[in-house]
């Protein structure tokens, strides 16, 4: 069984100890996987049994969006103990995502050292070294033994962030050089500082922003690079983690950025939080319109075949095929407007180039409609005795499903392009077009091949 399963296992059964026991000696990254995977219910039993090391470590991990859904099932005194325990810069990101109101009043129920240090960080610029920093670092003097140094790693690493890199400043904060804790253990104890560090030293400014930050600590292959001041002096860093998020937040930004969808990102995070959180009057208003636009294909389609109804009547084994040529079409529309999704975000289709990856889907399409309308075509003949059926069935699969690849990739990119809400459109829009073009292609195809029988 799995670690959620034995989790919900604990919970239906209300083996609230046997739980606890159980949560204790889960590892920490499948604990947070199997999180991910809980109601929001299960989320706030299981982070209340949690060992408080563990609740912290697994809360900073967790989405911002999350973290809200958790703070909200807590009672103050809880959530100001949560919040004043996570690192500077964590903090910071979740106070800019809360309400300005509910912000205000976390940080001043936290404490006066911790608030200082919010306050510090939140006075930098948005996106830059300063913002996303954490002031949690270990810094030795150059004339410390290193005996001396280890003394004092051993007594403020548990209260740290990140102690694999140590930073060597005077007396005023300037930062003067850099050691590793491997350096560090490794040399001879009556060793100074002085003589182990390493004076050129990677740094960057507090306004530098956050993504050539990010960049450089991947070039670099650095697990934390210092910040510091215009005179030098260091006031924090950035550590990998940080780094990570920050690369794949503005890797996807960029993207949609020059694939000319502005704010995508913001917007599609918006409209996610009230299509699932939002009030019922607006949901409807994004999610009514479009069922009303399906609605009225629905009615042109049901037209269409209420106009080819004495041609059923007359060759009623044509009816066989409608459910098969319709699914089918759809099917390869999903795939498609998968495929474009996914494409996009992940910048592997360029939109200064999408006339060439449209194209490359349509080929896709029409590849393996072909084959599978031959091999269905032949199928329908034999089973029906029907040559020309068989030959009208095969036809029309082909050609709806190359359509259908068409509108997977042309419907989604349309409404990016003219920023309407994709998830809510994507599908019924293209179901409602494809489910036409179907039936017209299919009875066109039939008129042709079986106009003899009518």
């Amino acid at each position: 069984m799995t670690l959620k399963e034995n989790i919900l296992n604990h919970i239906t059964s209300k083996s609230m100890e046997n739980l606890k026991i159980l949560l204790a000696s889960a590892e920490e990254m499948e604990l947070l996987d199997a999180f991910y995977d809980l109601s929001a219910e299960e989320q706030v039993i299981v982070f209340r049994l949690l060992a408080k090391d563990v609740a912290l470590s697994v809360f900073e991990e967790l989405d911002t969006d999350e973290q809200q859904n958790l703070l909200r099932s807590f009672a103050d005194d809880r959530t100001i103990e949560l919040v004043n325990e996570m690192a500077p810069d964590d903090r910071v990101r979740l106070l800019e995502e809360l309400p300005a109101s509910v912000a205000k009043k976390l940080l001043n129920s936290i404490s006066p050292e911790e608030r200082k240090v919010t306050n510090i960080l939140m006075g930098y610029k948005d996106e830059t070294a300063g913002r996303i920093m954490t002031t949690e670092f270990i810094s030795l003097s150059r004339d410390m033994t290193v005996s001396q140094a280890l003394d004092k790693v051993r007594k403020q690493a548990p209260d740290k962030e990140s102690v694999y890199t140590l930073y060597v400043t005077d007396k005023a904060k300037v930062l003067e050089g850099v050691l590793s804790l491997k350096e560090l253990v490794c040399a001879d104890l009556d060793a100074k500082i002085e003589d182990i560090m390493r004076l050129r030293t990677i740094s960057v400014l507090t306004d530098t922003d956050q993504e050539e930050v990010a960049r450089n600590m991947k070039e670099l292959d650095l697990l934390a690079i210092p910040v510091v001041d215009n005179e030098g002096r260091i006031v924090g860093i950035v550590t990998i983690d940080d780094a990570i998020d920050i690369l794949e937040d503005e890797t996807t930004e960029d993207i949609l950025d020059h694939a000319g969808f502005a704010d995508t990102a913001g917007n599609e995070n918006s409209r996610s939080e009230l299509l699932v959180n939002g009030a019922l009057w607006k949901i409807w208003r994004v999610r009514v319109p479009v069922l009303l636009i399906t609605l009225l294909f629905g009615f042109i389609t049901g037209a269409i075949i209420d106009d080819f109804e004495a041609r059923l009547g007359a060759i009623g084994m044509v009816a066989i095929f409608i459910p098969l040529i319709m699914g089918m079409g759809g099917d390869v529309g999903t795939q498609s407007a998968t495929v474009f999704a996914r494409g996009v975000v992940l910048g592997h289709i360029q939109m200064k180039n999408f006339f060439k990856h449209f194209m490359k889907e349509v080929w896709v399409g029409f590849t393996i409609g072909t084959v599978l309308g031959a091999v269905t075509g032949v199928v329908a003949a034999w089973w029906q005795g029907e040559p020309m059926l068989g030959l009208a069935v095969g036809l029309a699969l082909a050609v709806t499903m190359t359509v259908a690849a068409m509108l997977g990739f042309f419907v989604p990119y349309l409404l990016l392009k003219f920023n309407l809400d994709q998830a809510a459109g994507s599908a019924p829009i293209i179901t409602s077009i494809k489910d036409i073009a179907g039936l017209v292609i299919y009875f066109l195809f039939v008129s042709m091949f079986l106009g003899y029988m009518l």
